[in-house]
């Protein structure tokens, strides 16, 4: 099974014929997208059919341009349920950054519950939609989510999120480390966070496989030509619990491709 992730920084600027040749060319089971943006009435026509091949879960929010998250499978998969509301958690519900999919392994598998998987976009370091302090949201935010993914492996055993987590956990994962070390996105708080998903056994892939591969990013500016001379953060995740470990065949940060300041990320996994 191949999924991929991206931060689109906007579903409607990137909806241009190499996006669909795209999907089309990857052939990707599931595709999670972050920050689109744009209700479903704001999306053209052509839209609908470029993307047939795929039922859709979308968690939006109430402001067109803020936010929103959007999974789309392919029609063959065995979707068990989905959720894009969660009322009972204030964090995930307002804003539109939380959509989890549960499918069912292949008979030949054997497997009876299969996995769950999570895109998510995470709180940035600027104000909330309603325009107030963010970075102590962001900290409840992940308190939440690694409660809550918890509850879920107890339940399910494999666990697959895919995110823009708007964090670099380690030095090796941005480009200049100690003129940011003060900066949102690179603050030792923020940074602990992430230790906390190690402590609680949820693998980072890439560095799974590739611990001292340097100048990898999944964000670059697009100011002061930071692609071209690739002054990056690594932003994006594949992050799974240790049952999915064994099962992963593959990961691949997709650098060279353009219309959004994060890059694609692509997970391969025998499941």
């Amino acid at each position: 099974m191949k999924i991929a992730s991206r931060n689109v920084n906007g579903i409607r600027a990137v909806l241009q014929k190499w996006f669909y040749d795209r999907v089309k060319k990857n052939d990707r089971d599931i595709i999670c997208l972050q920050e689109t943006k744009a209700f479903e009435s704001q999306l053209p026509a052509e839209f609908r059919y470029h993307m047939q091949d795929y039922n859709r879960v979308r968690h939006i929010w109430t402001k067109p341009w803020y936010s929103g998250t959007a999974t789309f499978y392919k029609k063959n998969l065995n979707l068990i349920s989905s959720k894009s509301h969660f009322e009972d958690i204030e964090h995930f519900h307002e804003d539109g950054r939380v959509v989890e999919t549960k499918f069912s392994c292949p008979p030949d598998k054997g497997e009876v519950r299969g996995f769950v998987l999570l895109n998510i976009y995470f709180p940035n370091w600027w104000d909330k939609s309603d325009w107030t302090e963010m970075l102590s949201y962001k900290l409840k935010f992940y308190e939440h989510f690694i409660h809550y993914i918890n509850k879920l492996r107890d339940q399910w055993e494999k666990i697959v999120t895919t995110w823009d987590f708007n964090i670099c956990h380690r030095a090796i994962d941005i480009a200049r480390p100690e003129e940011n070390k003060n900066s949102i996105w690179f603050l030792p708080i923020e940074r602990a966070e992430m230790d906390k998903l190690i402590e609680n056994w949820y693998t980072d892939i890439f560095r799974h496989f590739n611990p001292d591969l340097k100048d990898q990013y999944t964000w670059r500016s697009y100011r002061a030509w930071a692609r071209p001379r690739n002054v990056g953060w690594r932003l994006d995740y594949f992050r799974v619990s240790q049952a999915v470990v064994p099962m992963i065949k593959n990961i691949i940060h997709q650098t060279s491709v353009e219309w959004s300041d994060h890059c694609p990320i692509s997970l391969e996994l025998d499941i």
